[in-house]
């Protein structure tokens, strides 16, 4: 590991962050949780394209007609159709459901069922609902409380020392933890969210814990020892599927690689937290990991990209588009709520700026010169517009790096 520093305050007039201090890793629980999924698979206990629901005991997933078989592969690669795109926690003091309740979607429950959503295998579709269910099987299949068999079965043996899946973060840690702050610069209140979708949402960590993945990754790919997983089964969690997928962490990013050793990476966003990681398996070998206490993407994205830019990473660098001219008069006919298959975008018009909000995540849009689309500064994702020749925007369709979806307006009035 080259360095570890921390800026800026755990909390505002606090205590500084420093290489100890505790982030919510948000969505970067995934990667970490396919880490003991594949362990199983590993040690034959479990099968990548076998049917999922045979090996599941308290929760069973709802057949859906003239669906295929759930697996464990689509569930890791997100190609498995499942529902649900990701959590917004439980703030403290509200009621938090159980596991059974979120995967049923049953109060006090605030997200929906976990359902088959399309016919598994026939596309890429993020989905935290599809890692719930893995952190069901892992339970299942260990007979193990799911922080325990994590602690035993990843955190202990990667010496991530720091790192707990416990939710909420035990009474005894709390001094630990950075405090979450939201868009506005305002502490969450409450503080840090709980997330009993521990699999999806749940690690807490530290940038120095999430290096010694990466590294552990990269002794494996050079037939090295990795304290989890064999050289073969690194290769299969890097290998990309659908959308550009491995069995858990997005691969390459930019699209830019273009060799045989990749770079892998996934980013999370949590109530308060934002972070990245990434690695590539070059002959430099080099990674890094972002962990901050805000609710804005920009910082952590930024750096990312700021290192891949100075020590000439494959992937992952700056990408350079024309700033086109605003119109307001047609920012106006923009605005307004869009419903994708697994979340709802608010587009927010501001005189010659215009945003996108996705939970508490806002986001700015910019033109993009020479087209009728926008682009992000917080990833390589676009936005454009179905319009008609008058009045309102009926549909937004939202271009990634690794799928596109398109969502009608959800606040017109119906038709007569």
């Amino acid at each position: 590991m080259a360095w570890t520093r921390g800026f800026g305050d755990a909390t505002v007039g606090g205590s500084p962050v420093t290489a100890d201090t505790l982030f919510q890793a948000a969505s970067i629980s995934k990667p970490i949780t396919a880490l003991a999924v594949l362990k199983l698979v590993q040690d034959g206990r479990l099968r990548l394209d076998t049917d999922v629901d045979g090996h599941l005991v308290s929760w069973h997933i709802p057949p859906a007609a003239g669906s295929t078989a759930v697996t464990v592969r689509g569930l890791l690669n997100h190609s498995a159709g499942l529902t649900v795109h990701g959590f917004a926690g439980y703030p403290a003091g509200q009621p938090v459901p159980t596991l059974a309740q979120v995967l049923a979607g049953i109060h006090p429950a605030n997200s929906p069922p976990i359902r088959v959503g399309q016919p598994p295998g026939t596309a890429w579709r993020y989905s935290g609902g599809g890692y719930t269910v893995l952190q069901q099987l892992l339970i299942d299949v260990t007979g193990e409380a799911f922080p325990v068999h994590m602690d035993r079965a990843v955190l202990g043996p990667l010496a991530m020392t720091k790192s707990t899946f416990a939710q909420p973060l035990p009474v005894e840690r709390v001094a630990e933890a950075a405090t979450p702050y939201d868009f506005d610069g305002k502490p969450v209140e409450g503080g840090p969210h709980i997330y009993p979708e521990m699999a999806a949402a749940g690690l807490w960590s530290t940038p120095s814990d999430l290096a010694r993945v990466i590294m552990a990754f990269q002794r494996a790919w050079t037939g090295g020892r990795d304290e989890v997983l064999s050289p073969d089964m690194v290769k299969t969690m890097l290998t990309p599927g659908p959308g550009g997928f491995g069995l858990g962490f997005g691969i390459d990013g930019s699209g830019k690689g273009g060799g045989r050793e990749p770079c892998f990476f996934h980013s999370g966003l949590n109530a308060g937290f934002s972070c990245v990681m990434a690695g590539c398996m070059g002959g430099s070998q080099d990674g890094a990991v972002i962990m901050t206490n805000g609710s804005a993407g920009t910082v952590a994205h930024g750096l990312l990209r700021a290192i891949a830019e100075e020590y000439d990473w494959p992937a992952f660098r700056p990408l350079e588009r024309r700033l086109g001219l605003a119109d307001p008069a047609r920012y106006a006919r923009l605005a307004g709520r869009y419903r994708l298959p697994d979340f709802e975008i608010a587009v927010i018009a501001d005189g010659n700026r215009l945003y996108g909000l996705v939970g508490s995540d806002q986001v700015e849009m910019f033109p993009l010169a020479g087209t009728d689309e926008f682009f992000l500064t917080v990833d390589v994702s676009t936005v454009a517009f179905r319009i008609p020749a008058a009045g309102p925007a009926t549909a937004l369709m939202l271009r990634t790096a690794n799928t596109d979806q398109t969502g009608p307006r959800a606040d017109l009035p119906a038709a007569p």
